[in-house]
């Protein structure tokens, strides 16, 4: 379903590292917003919800919700540090639009 590069991985695990809380996963969704429709929103979770999709992508487990996954089918995860910032970007097959600071997306 959605595959995340080292880089991804790396930065979810430091950020999981730097919590005080416990963090049953990583959700990952997709909601209305963003310049071209859609969003991505990440948020640690220290526990899952019922009805949610777990799934091991390298040790991190990924929480997403049944009306988000049908959006990220195919998804590559990656985190991008540059002069102008750093975050997390997404390539989308599934997207027909996308903008360029490829936060936001139109299916």
């Amino acid at each position: 379903m959605i595959t995340m590069t080292d880089s991804a991985k790396s930065a979810v695990t430091r950020f999981i590292s730097s919590t005080d809380k416990p963090v049953a996963g990583l959700r990952i969704r997709v909601e209305g917003g963003g310049c071209s429709g859609l969003k991505y929103s990440l948020k640690l979770e220290e526990s899952g919800a019922e009805g949610d999709q777990q799934l091991d992508c390298g040790g991190i487990t990924l929480l997403i919700d049944d009306t988000s996954a049908p959006l990220l089918e195919g998804v590559t995860m990656d985190f991008v540090e540059s002069m102008e910032g750093s975050g997390f970007t997404f390539v989308n097959p599934n997207a027909s639009n996308s903008c360029s600071c490829g936060k936001s997306f139109a299916c």
